[in-house]
């Protein structure tokens, strides 16, 4: 989920674009604000319709060696086509762009669809390893991930932590990618800043964040039982227009049974608040990231109208962490898992990204 001080900071500010509906079905309506047209003059081009939910599953999933990892992944459309790396958050997996994969592969794109460390078929190479989640460390397995396939650059697209570990990226090692569309805008964490309490509404929407830092909260995240029913609860609250069934769930919570997966997740929400230490391996990453380093990478930021981690005033909370060619779109009656609930209009913030 975003960080909790970008959006109590940016609490009270106003709204400024009127939406406009994209035609066709199984689009969504979205306010744009800033330039995304070519600065050739060129077409973009439009993403075909989707109705969310036409699409359950991947056509082809691999498992690469990368790094630290055994990474899964998805992989769809033509083997040398331009890359698009899609990015997934918490509580979710891969399947959070089932639909936006075919797209992107149906105009010509490779994309790629990794299981972050700790989900679904991604597994440490060894039993070693310290399960840690820092947000830098995530970023390095993407990385990693990229020098096994052989992919130079890629347009990095993401939501949740997907968004965050993208954002680094883009700020880290830009010449690793060509354009970026980041979900919620810029969501590097400042641990130093999510020491001070923020604003009361904002602690309560992060009311896992406090439980996870609990006996109570690791207990059940460590049983598989009340973990499951755990994230779908989250589901619900996040996107409370999305009427997703019981089997859309189920596919994704097969991610959540990797043997890694509680340990992944507590380190990451504990780390985020200080209670856990920065593994010395990434500590002079996180130094650097602690100085909120701007973004100059061709930049689309999305933002869901009915995620209650989205700030208001159309992504000016953020806006001056991204040098370079940028875009911002609300997109309208959409909660969290945007990739999965609007499909078409996330497909095309990639393409538009990538015509920047």
């Amino acid at each position: 989920m975003i960080d909790r001080r970008t959006f109590s900071k940016a609490v009270g500010l106003g709204t400024g674009a009127a939406a406009v509906s994209l035609s066709g079905p199984g689009t969504d309506a979205f306010a744009s604000t800033g330039s995304d047209r070519p600065a050739d003059g060129s077409r973009v081009p439009t993403v075909a319709a989707v109705t969310p939910g036409t699409h359950t599953s991947f056509s082809e999933l691999k498992q690469v060696k990368a790094g630290v990892l055994n990474v899964g992944y998805a992989e769809a459309g033509p083997a040398h086509g331009p890359v698009v790396v899609l990015l997934h958050g918490w509580p979710y997996d891969i399947h959070s762009y089932v639909d936006v994969a075919p797209l992107l592969a149906g105009l010509g794109y490779r994309v790629i669809v990794p299981y972050l460390r700790g989900h679904g078929s991604t597994s440490f190479l060894s039993h070693r390893t310290p399960r840690t989640a820092e947000q830098s460390a995530i970023a390095l397995d993407v990385i990693a991930l990229m020098d096994a396939l052989k992919i130079d650059k890629a347009v990095l697209a993401g939501f949740d932590w997907g968004s965050r570990t993208a954002d680094v990226i883009a700020a880290l090692w830009p010449e690793r990618v060509k354009s970026l569309v980041s979900t919620s805008g810029y969501l590097i964490t400042d641990r130093k800043a999510q020491l001070a309490p923020a604003a009361p509404a904002v602690e309560h929407t992060w009311w896992y964040q406090w439980y996870f830092a609990t006996p109570r909260g690791k207990a059940a995240m460590e049983a598989e039982d009340s973990r499951l029913a755990l994230c779908r609860h989250v589901w619900t609250l996040v996107s409370p227009n999305w009427d997703f069934d019981d089997a859309t769930y189920d596919r994704t919570a097969e991610a959540f049974k990797n043997p890694d997966y509680a340990a992944i997740v507590l380190f990451n929400y504990r780390w985020r608040i200080g209670l856990v230490d920065t593994d010395h391996r990434y500590a002079r990453h996180e130094k650097l990231l602690a100085a909120q380093p701007s973004i100059g990478v061709p930049t689309v930021t999305l933002d869901a109208a009915l995620d209650p981690f989205t700030a208001p005033g159309d992504g000016s909370a953020y806006r001056n962490h991204f040098t370079g060619p940028y875009a911002h779109r609300t997109i309208q009656n959409i909660g969290h898992n945007l990739p999965q609930e609007a499909p078409t209009a996330f497909a095309q913030a990639v393409v538009d990204a990538d015509h920047l």
